[in-house]
């Protein structure tokens, strides 16, 4: 989902500061909702899992509503679909009208669109539910992968990487890298991960380099050719002692997170992960798992990062698209979003910064019996500066991209 963009950032950026029709401001919200009124908001998101379309879809009958904004689910499987399709429109001069309203966005595209001048903002601190953020327990709703997100983008998730597995046939699982190693070999046949660069694949990849790597801190700053090479000789070392002992004998990878979760339904393979703490809550609900499915994490933590909704400069219904930004920020959605029965996505708002009636709709949510309660998450290791996951993905496919 997160493809690098090469583009002439410069002329860009200059394009999308043109002048041209006055933009909403999110601080004076009932303009916004008056100007909002009618328009079609045309959200550009993954499109690969059915319970997040579910979910959108709600989204998109609370919005007309409540505001009588229509919503326009447009499912995307490589975020940088919309992405390439913004920089299409400033490159041909199309500054007004753009056929992307909104992007479900993080990373390397995120750091892109920024980098380029192509998202409208900065609009998340003044939409009226940003008073509900926790920014202090949760660092990654205003840093992106070591990139400040300076209100160019509304949080509207957390995720960590938690790794699932049957506990009738893995009664004791791997929970370090090395453990992890020594299991696959002792169990051909039942592990893989998606074929980087799907972003779970990449996430997999990331997850072992900041373990097994000398030098966790370089991944904190842009690669530097210079110790690219020894950052990540321990992972390449890793990856060639188990990848004989893989699905399939590592000779093909599933599509994607929902690819390698339908695997382990099927029972092909024994573990798996995804970023979603709840989703096997969530899948044990919908009889799409045993009862003895469960998550662990490692040790010494996993990855966390939060998915953001960012409004191209040139949208041609900004307006629509901070009143979607504004409602999935609404305590009762965020709430939906973390039942496990629809979603069990982490909430970005704070506890403490609810009124009690809306901490009561968290507090009585059955997160499931395979959701790990937060104090036993560990901590939140922070994603690597975007330009290692481009090396790193165009390294694996050069040493395992032939795997068909």
């Amino acid at each position: 989902m997160r493809i690098p963009l090469l583009a002439a950032g410069a002329l860009l950026a200059s394009l999308a500061h043109t002048a041209g029709a006055e933009p909403p401001d999110p601080a004076d919200w009932p303009a916004v909702l008056a100007e909002a009124e009618g328009q079609t908001v045309y959200w550009h998101a993954w499109g690969g899992d059915p319970r997040i379309n579910d979910f959108i879809g709600w989204v998109g009958r609370e919005l007309d509503a409540r505001h009588g904004v229509r919503l326009v689910h447009v499912k995307l499987a490589d975020t940088a679909d919309a992405v390439t399709r913004v920089i299409a429109e400033a490159s041909a001069g199309r500054d007004e009208g753009g056929a992307v309203d909104a992007i479900w966005i993080n990373g390397t595209n995120f750091l892109s669109m920024k980098e380029q001048g192509l998202l409208y903002g900065p609009f998340a601190q003044d939409l009226p539910n940003w008073v509900f953020v926790d920014t202090q327990a949760n660092p990654t709703v205003e840093i992106d992968y070591t990139t400040p997100v300076e209100g160019l983008g509304a949080p509207w998730a957390m995720f960590r990487k938690v790794f699932e597995y049957d506990s009738a046939r893995v009664p004791e699982p791997p929970r370090n890298a090395a453990a992890l190693a020594e299991w696959v070999r002792a169990s051909p046949g039942r592990f893989t991960y998606p074929q980087p660069p799907d972003f779970a694949g990449m996430g997999f990849l990331k997850q072992l380099l900041i373990e097994l790597t000398d030098a966790p801190e370089a991944l904190q700053r842009p690669v530097d050719e210079a110790d690219y090479d020894a950052v990540t000789a321990p992972l390449w070392g890793w990856l060639d002692q188990v990848t004989p002992h893989l699905w399939r004998a590592g000779r093909a990878y599933p599509q994607n997170e929902p690819g390698l979760g339908q695997l382990l339904a099927d029972g092909e393979v024994d573990i798996g992960f995804s970023y979603n703490p709840g989703r096997v809550s969530a899948a044990i609900a919908g009889a799409e798992l045993p009862d003895t499915a469960r998550t662990f994490v490692f040790e010494n933590g996993t990855l966390g990062n939060s998915s953001f909704l960012s409004i191209p400069y040139n949208a041609a219904n900004k307006a629509g698209a901070l009143v979607l930004a504004n409602l999935i920020l609404e305590p009762a959605v965020q709430a939906r979003a973390q039942n496990p029965d629809v979603l069990g996505f982490q909430t970005v708002l704070g506890m403490d910064l609810l009124a009690p009636e809306d901490r009561a709709r968290f507090a009585a949510l059955d997160l499931g019996i395979a959701t790990l309660p937060p104090d036993e998450m560990g901590p939140a290791l922070l994603e690597p500066h975007p330009s290692w996951e481009t090396r790193l993905a165009a390294d694996w496919r050069q040493r395992f991209g032939l795997a068909e």
